[in-house]
């Protein structure tokens, strides 16, 4: 099979270099056609764990308490907030973006009900209330009551009364709502018993079809945010706005995401282009690997777009990635060809190219393998992003590798045999000082190695994954200046819910002294469940349940039932209310005010409550994780509740599942990656020696820089946890070209120290400019919106330019330490030397 793949690619290429040339123009032109089809995704989709138990109960608890889509305009005035200028600046607000296309409703602080304007029950006023523009409101009082109130303080307006939020409802499409809503139950389905035949292929034409409202929904949403944008700046005059909201995170998500494409993927090209005008000076080599980029990343992105595969906030350097990885490439066949053509002045071109592309196969193949495998065990993760970037990568550099070695020969073959220049001959000062380094001082060189080694694992003792969302974006764009404005003075970000669980009630719950059951049948007729579901021993548990949360500082705003019945009671003196009262309480109260203050905390059908609170996510001592074990476990300590009487459940749940992950994850793929590669350089070298003579200074400067990060109490996030893996991945590839040049040249040098000093000389160049392209390349990463981005592009390079290092100075130090081709002037024991495509 190989024998006749090579045939076949001889025939190709060599043969009928125009055919070849045709066919990549053919699959690069059905590719760039595709292009218009590729996508964006950052949607609370692409940030989860797809195995997550909780992610199940998440979306069964969504579709039990209902909510609706909307953003936040919050609006701190500079007048006072209960000013006559400052109200009626709210009042125009609220009209110009009702007229925003796509926005249903309004809710803001003159719609709050006020209900202690006068004396009387919460009944007596639920029908006679004021709101905060009528004209007889005492405004003294009613900053008091909404500053103070259970309900509303820290969600329509600031502790300090300084801030008020608006919650801008918009439009449903009733399409979308009803896919999602089929999807989630077929999810769910799945997750609980499994899928038959039948569901599977219901569940992938709903999930088609989801996909295609869901980038219909994002397109009308980001509009309709810049329609919102555009009247609040109209207002700024007046005060400090902000927009806040899932909306406007997924879609300001995506905006960064098509600036990271577009910035890393030119920036990147510019750099490559400098580059190779900076060390090849000769326009052809210049164009070669400038076509092979452009071909891989057209083919690419079109293919993404072809089968409906989209990027997210991960996997949005992936361009920017492709187009490194293949100069890479390119510049190791570039500099391949000009040392032959300079050692071998007798050769022609066909010949030239073809002793290129024979000897560049095998080691060029086997880093593309190297490098796939350190994407490819990013999918063993359980996080959606990780894994797409893995499967994404890995497919890339499949891409990379075919078009590389059809368009750089066939191209070639088309051109004139150049003559060698003294540029090309020129050592570089840098290799030349490492080799001389690595003679004198090789002992160094181990030393200092073990002894960062040692380091690394100490500083990795120190990684951790705490975390906050706020914080992986820069302090001037409006998600952070909004989440963190939410954060301090409205209540937290991040959700959380404890669902308790009852058994279901009965009517006995009127049978008791007090028995009200006559007089309540009197004034209502029959009672049903909803009138005997409200009693005491309820309340109070959720009162205490309630008390017991909101007591930590890590959480802000807590809401529930007790929030109503304790401004009910507040009405009363602190009357508490026993079952009758609380049945008419619940029977009594205005459609409006229960379904503020009561239908989002009880399923009656459930027979559940719902304690709803938001965690103040910048806090730099938050650990979500300890802090969710705590409420388990006093859940069950203090309140005796069994593990089947209740739920935690929340985006805060799922976000720290995620970053628990992290750890597993990270050995998980570190663990895959180190014995993958270890294998093929066994395969590639024949050798056990070699393989780990290969993967000791890849392996040394993964650790590094996992240490370093662990050291300066850099976090593991969704980009960081990738560095490891990648690092192993794109830095073996210096060890396997150098090695394998090694073998290649020792029996024709005939001595260890000789043969270094050509190495250094010849592949050491061609491994020092690429080492240099990636380097510069993942530092433009740094352009980033995305803070994590610009951690991974960052340490990425650093950890490359370390790898770089390594290559140059404790490999062939192991080299000759080991000895591993046998003695000086000897035969070479290793597999054949030069092997053919």
């Amino acid at each position: 099979m190989t024998v006749r793949l090579a045939a076949a690619y001889r025939v190709l290429v060599f043969d009928h270099p125009r055919w070849a040339l045709l066919l990549i123009a053919l699959a690069v032109a059905f590719c760039a056609w595709w292009v218009k089809d590729f996508r964006l995704d950052a949607s609370a989709d692409s940030l989860i764990l797809e195995s997550d138990d909780d992610l199940r109960r998440f979306r069964e608890l969504a579709e039990r308490f209902e909510t609706r889509e909307f953003v936040f305009v919050t609006f701190a005035p500079q007048a006072d907030l209960f000013s006559d200028q400052a109200l009626d600046t709210i009042v125009r607000l609220k009209r110009d973006l009702a007229g925003v296309p796509g926005v249903e409703s309004i809710v803001s602080i003159e719609d709050i009900p006020l209900v202690k304007q006068k004396e009387g029950t919460l009944l007596q006023l639920s029908q006679n209330y004021r709101k905060i523009l009528d004209p007889d409101v005492d405004r003294e009082r009613a900053r008091q009551e909404l500053v103070n109130s259970t309900l509303f303080s820290e969600v329509v307006i600031s502790r300090d009364g300084g801030t008020t939020a608006m919650q801008v409802n918009l439009t449903e499409d009733a399409g979308y709502h009803q896919l999602q809503t089929q999807r989630n139950h077929l999810l769910i389905l799945r997750d609980r018993s499994g899928l038959d035949a039948g569901q599977r292929a219901e569940l992938e034409q709903i999930s088609e079809r989801y996909e295609l409202a869901r980038s219909r929904v994002n397109s009308s949403n980001h509009q309709r945010i810049a329609d919102i944008r555009k009247v609040i700046d109209g207002y700024q005059r007046f005060g400090e706005l902000h927009v806040g909201g899932v909306p406007m995170i997924a879609d300001d998500m995506i905006t960064y995401v098509k600036h990271d494409l577009i910035v890393f993927g030119l920036g990147v090209l510019v750099f490559l282009i400098g580059m190779l005008l900076v060390i090849f000076r000769r326009p052809r080599w210049v164009l070669l690997p400038l076509l092979a980029c452009v071909g891989a990343g057209l083919i690419m992105v079109g293919l993404l777009g072809f089968i409906g595969w989209p990027v997210t906030v991960i996997s949005s350097n992936f361009v920017a990635l492709m187009l490194i990885i293949t100069m890479s490439m390119n510049v190791h066949l570039v500099v391949r060809y000009r040392q032959l053509r300079r050692d071998h002045p007798e050769m022609d071109q066909r010949t030239l190219v073809s002793e290129t592309a024979a000897r560049m196969f095998w080691p060029c193949l086997y880093t593309a393998l190297t490098t796939m495998l350190g994407f490819g065990s990013l999918v063993i993760s359980d996080i959606k992003p990780v894994i797409d970037f893995g499967w994404m990568m890995t497919v890339g550099l499949c891409v990379t590798t075919i078009i590389s070695f059809l368009l750089f020969p066939a191209a070639l073959l088309l051109m004139q045999r150049s003559e060698a220049t003294d540029v090309e001959s020129e050592n570089v000062p840098f290799i030349a000082a490492l080799a001389r380094f690595t003679e004198r001082y090789g002992n160094l060189v181990l030393i200092i190695s073990i002894l960062a080694g040692a380091m690394s694992i100490a500083g990795m003792s120190r990684l951790k994954v705490e975390n906050s969302f706020v914080n992986y974006f820069s302090s001037d764009t409006e998600i952070y200046q909004g989440l963190k404005l939410i954060d301090d003075k409205l209540g937290g970000t991040t959700s959380l819910d404890v669902i308790v669980k009852f058994p279901p009630p009965s009517p006995a719950a009127f049978d008791d002294p007090g028995d009200d059951s006559e007089e309540f049948e009197a004034m209502f007729g029959e009672a049903d469940k909803a009138d005997y579901w409200f009693t005491p021993d309820k309340v109070d548990l959720i009162k205490g349940i309630h008390d017991y949360l909101e007591a930590y500082p890590a959480i802000g705003k807590v809401l529930s039932l007790a929030s109503t019945v304790r401004l009910a009671e507040s009405l009363t003196r602190g009357q508490e209310f026993n079952t009758f009262e609380l049945a008419i309480l619940h029977k009594r109260l205005s459609p409006e005010l229960r379904a503020t203050m009561i239908d989002p905390y009880v399923s009656l059908d459930q027979d559940e409550a719902r304690i709803t609170m938001r965690i103040r996510d910048s806090l730099p001592d938050l650990r979500r994780n300890e802090l969710l074990n705590r409420i388990r476990n006093d859940l069950q300590q203090k309140f005796k509740l069994s593990p089947d009487e209740f739920e935690i459940s929340g985006l805060m749940v799922l976000y720290n599942n995620m970053l628990q992950s992290l750890f597993r994850s990270q050995i998980l793929t570190l663990g895959v990656v180190m014995l993958g590669i270890f294998l093929m350089l066994v395969v590639l070298f024949r050798s056990m020696s070699l393989a780990v003579i290969g993967i000791i200074p890849n392996i040394l400067a993964a650790l590094m820089i996992l240490g370093l990060m662990g050291w300066m109490d850099v976090p593991l996030d969704m980009m960081t946890i990738t560095i490891a893996s990648i690092t192993i991945g794109i830095a073996v590839d210096n060890s396997i070209h150098y090695v394998y040049r090694f073998r290649e040249e020792f029996p024709r040098h005939g001595g260890y120290l000789e043969t270094m000093r050509y190495c250094h000389a010849n592949i050491g160049r061609a491994v020092f400019y690429t080492a240099i392209t990636i380097v510069v390349g993942f530092s433009i990463l740094v352009f980033s919106n995305f803070i994590p981005t610009i951690y991974f592009g960052l340490l990425t390079a650093l950890a490359m330019f370390i790898a770089l290092l390594l290559a140059l100075t404790l490999l062939p130090k192991l080299i000759l330490l080991w000895r591993p081709f046998g003695p000086e002037g000897g035969t070479v024991q290793t597999a054949v030397t030069t092997q053919t495509a």
